[in-house]
């Protein structure tokens, strides 16, 4: 059974720092993409930021204050997220999807609240 167990959301200052992870199990990950979309209600889920084992992408809203990263030898992801504005604030989702990350991902977590404060 696949599962992608996410942790690290919850309730800061603006301008704070939080640091989401997310560890995929169930199946050989190596050739997936993996990676973060946000949705707040009554929106639609945007992308946040993938990483494979060549390439790395971010949306442009959080070019520069969010990083990517993948453990080397395990399928666990990390997205360290700096400078953080209310606009930010969103149910954060990890996905995995085989090559590239892009809408519909194969794969969800359940979900975690990041919620900035102003």
């Amino acid at each position: 059974q696949v599962q992608l167990a996410e942790s690290g959301g919850g309730l800061v200052q603006t301008g704070g720092s939080l640091r989401l992870s997310c560890t995929a199990s169930g199946r050989p990950f190596g050739s997936y993409a993996l990676g973060w979309f946000r949705q707040v209600r009554g929106k639609e889920r945007e992308f946040v930021a993938a990483t494979s084992w060549s390439n790395t992408d971010y949306s442009d809203s959080v070019k520069g204050r969010f990083t990517i990263s993948r453990h080397p030898t395990q399928n666990t992801i990390t997205l360290q997220m700096n400078n953080l504005t209310p606009e930010d604030t969103a149910v954060y989702y990890c996905a995995a999807k085989y090559g590239v990350l892009s809408l519909p991902p194969e794969y969800w977590g359940q979900g975690t609240q990041v919620t900035v404060a102003s």
